[in-house]
């Protein structure tokens, strides 16, 4: 039990360096009052006594030195005690929408010998974690610790966080083994010494504006916020010097804290847990291709598919049929799937679709996010997108034209502009007509140069006439996001001629393609 004993001697240095700090501010008033009092008492400068004058000068300035003191540590606790720590946006879940994930988390604790958390929430991300619960206001009822010097009350038990996607791909028996060393972290958070230093740095933390993140508490806090003048300015100096004092210590705690779960749960499924840990990358995987590739195009467009979590399945199963490299994977999805320990999986994937639609781009320009369901992603997200690009596309086109007469959407007047060389004055349009048109997304927007953007809109461009023309019809690939199907296939022949269009200014291989396809360049785009 070295780990336990490690972690709580670095949170009783951590509260010691609290102790100092209050120590600090209640001298110069501890000091005033043996002066006061030696005063009243006439044992120090009595009246009449050659050095009354030279003590009295002493208990002016000691007594304002320590009104100011009092003063500033005042507002210091004042604001570490307003200051609020920031909550991971989450979406709870009650014990009646997941029983049996409650039931098994229950069991998990009970075999870990640690209190079991108080509540389940679920996040838009690949990462678990113990988020911990602001305590109430003590009422003076709390406890002693035998550990603590001072009075500090139960720690409430914290609120277990569960990536979505682990819920959703992982069996049930490999969440259980990969949550492990997360549920044991319980019986840290129970501990009175370490809850009462995560406290005290999630509050200078949350002050400074500058809280950690899940599982890191006490990270060094940057610069106070410029601006900030006065008694603020003080109280944030006072607040980098503590942090600065705690930070080896409270890396030390975490890091202790960490090592006493692992302990604690190496003995719960930890065979089953290495298998489980492979799982993790591929969700990741699996995760980050499905938001940058098929999300992104929806959310671009204002609507959020409604189940996130069900199509990661549907990529990553894909990705296990096609990649010789996850031999072995599909035959796990024979057991039973975590996302069965919920009552309604749909209804919980719609809350977790949404929130991952906010946290990952933020509000639509429209206000207000629309549904969209996997069948209908095709119709009103992939050809939807294709138009709404090859009408940025057109624009561009009209601003470069003569006295910048319209003409039609054609992609006859598309190649004609490339073929003369006039793709990078093209590219510097679109660019500027989406900078106009459009914002980016504040999360998962890749760094594009207007050549790549050009390359996007012609493609687009190029699969509405052969929708319009040719009979093609929009697809969706799990893995790659929007695709174009002739005749049921999808091509992925495409990307090369227009590649030698935009960047060569050579139209002949695209023209190439498009009369095999049987597209018609000289009917308008229906945009």
């Amino acid at each position: 039990m070295a780990a336990v004993d490690t972690a709580r001697a670095h949170a009783q240095a951590v509260l010691r360096v609290r102790g100092i700090a209050l120590a600090t501010a209640v001298l110069p008033a501890a000091a005033a009052v043996v002066l006061l009092a030696g005063r009243f008492t006439g044992r120090l400068g009595a009246p009449g006594s050659a050095d009354a004058a030279a003590w009295d000068a002493v208990r002016w300035v000691v007594c304002a030195v320590a009104a100011a003191t009092l003063l500033v540590a005042g507002l210091a606790a004042r604001a570490h005690r307003r200051a609020v720590p920031p909550q991971t946006p989450v979406v709870p879940l009650d014990r009646a929408q997941a029983p049996e994930l409650y039931r098994l988390i229950d069991e998990l604790a009970d075999r870990l010998a640690v209190p079991a958390p108080s509540a389940i929430a679920l996040t838009p991300d690949c990462d678990s974690w113990l988020e911990d619960v602001p305590p109430a206001r003590p009422t003076g009822t709390g406890r002693s610790s035998r550990h603590s010097p001072r009075h500090e009350p139960d720690p409430p038990a914290p609120v277990l966080v569960i990536g979505s996607p682990f819920l959703w791909w992982m069996r049930a028996g490999e969440l259980r083994a990969l949550l492990a060393p997360v549920v044991a972290g319980t019986g840290a958070a129970a501990d009175p010494d370490i809850a009462a230093a995560r406290r005290f740095l999630r509050g200078l933390d949350a002050s400074l504006d500058a809280a950690p993140g899940p599982g890191v508490v006490g990270a060094p806090a940057p610069a106070a916020p410029r601006g900030r003048r006065g008694p603020a300015a003080l109280t944030d100096r006072i607040t980098r010097r503590l942090l600065r004092a705690c930070r080896a210590h409270s890396a030390e705690l975490e890091r202790a804290v960490a090592g006493w779960a692992s302990e604690q749960a190496r003995a719960v499924d930890y065979g089953l847990r290495i298998a489980a840990q492979e799982q993790v990358g591929l969700a990741y995987a699996g995760w980050d291709r499905l938001l940058t590739r098929v999300a992104l195009p929806a959310w671009r467009l204002g609507r959020h598919p409604a189940h996130l979590n069900a199509g990661v399945v549907a990529a990553l199963t894909e990705l296990s049929r096609r990649d010789r490299l996850a031999d072995g994977y599909g035959s796990r999805l024979g057991d039973r799937p975590a996302c069965d320990l919920l009552e309604e999986p749909g209804t919980v994937d719609e809350a977790v679709s949404l929130l991952a639609a906010e946290l990952f781009f933020g509000r639509p320009a429209s206000g207000a996010w629309r549904e969209v369901e996997w069948t209908d992603y095709p119709a009103e997200v992939v050809d939807a997108g294709w138009r709404a690009r090859a009408t940025a596309l057109q624009s561009a086109l009209d601003r470069l034209a003569p006295q910048a007469r319209p003409g039609a959407p054609t992609v006859t007047r598309l190649l004609g502009r490339l073929a003369e060389g006039g793709g990078e004055q093209l590219a510097a349009a679109l660019t500027a007509e989406l900078a106009r048109t459009t914002a980016p997304a504040p999360l998962l927007e890749p760094v594009r140069t207007g050549r790549d953007l050009l390359v996007d809109h012609v493609t687009a461009m190029v699969c509405c006439a052969a929708v319009d023309t040719a009979g093609a019809t929009p697809g969706l690939d799990w893995l790659d996001g929007p695709v174009l199907l002739i005749g049921g296939v999808r091509r992925t022949d495409l990307a090369g001629p227009i590649a030698q269009a935009v960047e060569q200014g050579q139209d002949g291989p695209l023209r190439a393609w498009l009369d095999a396809a049987d597209v018609r360049l000289e009917k308008p785009v229906r945009l």
